[in-house]
């Protein structure tokens, strides 16, 4: 059974107003720990977070549209998402 937070970490904790990316990521279904980057719409490096013990991730961003680029063992996989100002964006990463 997987340990992670259904819909990714508590959202009851995201800092208001704040322009916010999170999620999980999974293999399997299972989570999994690694790395997640985030990366601006021209591919260049921003932020890098490590995930929780289960899987999970978040960044706080400016509204526009990224790529997140989980880095676990053994596997890579990119997701884009668009985040809208003052909103929540959820993205599950499955590798």
């Amino acid at each position: 059974m997987c340990g992670a937070t259904a819909g990714g970490p508590d959202a009851s904790t995201i800092k208001p107003g704040e322009t916010t990316i999170q999620g999980s990521v999974t293999r399997n279904g299972e989570p999994v720990t690694g790395y997640v980057r985030l990366l601006d719409s021209t591919g260049e490096f921003t932020a890098e977070v490590p995930t929780s013990a289960t899987g999970q991730f978040r960044f706080y961003a400016a509204e526009g549209t990224w790529t997140l680029r989980a880095l676990v063992p053994g596997a890579t996989a990119d997701r884009t998402v668009v985040a809208q100002k003052g909103g929540l964006a959820e993205v599950a990463i499955a590798v």
